[in-house]
């Protein structure tokens, strides 16, 4: 299939809440969409790099620049098989795999399009619908957060995972779980604490948490390693695992009970299918993380979660949860917990270009014939 046209648009996209992590506090997000044009058909990609580098190393300007200069010049006016021989042709550019991720996914529900097929399908898909939980910031205080906790329960939501961080921690799982002794709790803490600090992390085991998220240095697994020896609570890694190569290294190393895939963070859907695949050879679970993305980014994830290994609730939430309007035409809503798979071809959404126009900050177009 030939890459015809590319556009990227940027949008400033108003989230309904204050999101607050370890990395400090969100009222808003920088969109970077895709649109990938060939043979009458659009395929469809989302970026999830920040401003500034708090999550991984990449930031929206310096993905931004590489996509026009580098990534879809190499990829415009060629014919692809498949999305995999596209992948390989990235290969040569190295690290950005959240950059790369915006193309490679965008060619994924473009070829799917093309082949009136949902993208699920072409994945591996097994299911129509993904078990989903919810992600909540760091509230004002103890109350606020028993209050999200108790109306997100009710909502249905089969997991909920508290944010924390230093002093923000024991004391917050603790009244969480007094209060509701039957809940599926996890903790993320964006890499906030220190192999150091594995005495206060092991006093959450007192709490049945499924699992922790992240606790140490975002680039680390040895560390981690050393912390899983000292705690009966699984650790979950997510920002340390950026391709199925780390994913091994990880669970030779026992760094990881469990693993959060992110699509765009591991590169796209054929190394997140790679991790999948090796996560469930060591009969290591994975779940489907969140990156605050819009109904594009969603919409892949919500696909990419019906693979068979994703046994655990993800965080593919309703969007309305995040957006007062989305870009995107399809409600994407979960039922009691339950997401279901949009349908149609490809990743099964239709681009709200009323919203587009009106919240566009900047972007670009490439043709065929830009140097790569």
């Amino acid at each position: 299939m030939k890459i015809e046209r590319a556009q990227v648009i940027v949008v400033e996209l108003p989230l309904r809440f204050r999101f607050e992590t370890s990395f400090g506090v969100q009222t808003s997000r920088t969109v970077p969409l895709l649109i990938l044009e060939g043979e009458g058909v659009e395929g469809y990609g989302e970026g999830v790099m920040t401003a500034l580098p708090g999550y991984r190393e990449e930031t929206l300007a310096g993905a931004l620049d590489l996509l026009e200069r580098a990534l879809l010049p190499a990829v415009l006016g060629r014919d692809w098989a498949n999305p995999e021989a596209l992948a390989s042709a990235l290969e040569r550019f190295r690290g950005n795999p959240m950059a790369k991720a915006m193309v490679e996914m965008a060619f994924w529900d473009l070829w799917a399009r093309s082949l009136g097929l949902p993208l699920a399908w072409l994945l591996g898909g097994v299911r129509e619908r993904v078990p989903v939980g919810v992600s909540l910031g760091i509230e004002a205080d103890l109350e606020a957060t028993l209050d999200a906790v108790a109306r997100h329960l009710e909502e249905g939501y089969r997991r909920i995972k508290l944010k924390i961080k230093p002093g923000w921690d024991v004391r917050l799982v603790e009244a969480v779980r007094k209060r509701f002794p039957d809940a599926h709790l996890t903790v993320d803490a964006n890499s906030a604490y220190r192999l150091a600090d594995a005495r206060t992390l092991a006093r959450l085991d007192a709490y049945d948490l499924d699992y922790i998220e992240q606790p140490l240095a975002y680039d680390d697994l040895a560390d981690h390693a050393k912390l899983a020896r000292r705690l009966a609570t699984p650790i979950c890694l997510d920002e340390s695992i950026t391709s199925a190569r780390a994913a091994r290294q990880a669970l030779e190393l026992g760094a990881a009970g469990v693993i959060n895939v992110k699509v765009a963070r591991v590169g796209g859907h054929g190394e997140a299918r790679r991790v999948h695949d090796l996560a469930r050879a060591f009969g290591v679970p994975v779940w489907m993380g969140g990156m605050l993305e819009s109904g594009v980014g969603r919409a892949h994830n919500i696909h990419a979660a019906t693979l068979p290994n994703y046994v655990l609730p993800g965080d593919t939430s309703s969007a309305s949860r995040y957006w007062e309007e989305d870009v995107v035409n399809e409600p994407l809503e979960a039922d009691r917990g339950w997401m279901p798979l949009p349908a149609g071809p490809g990743i099964g959404v239709t681009l709200n270009h009323d919203l587009l126009a009106r919240i566009r900050t900047g972007g670009f177009e490439v043709r065929p014939g830009a140097a790569a």
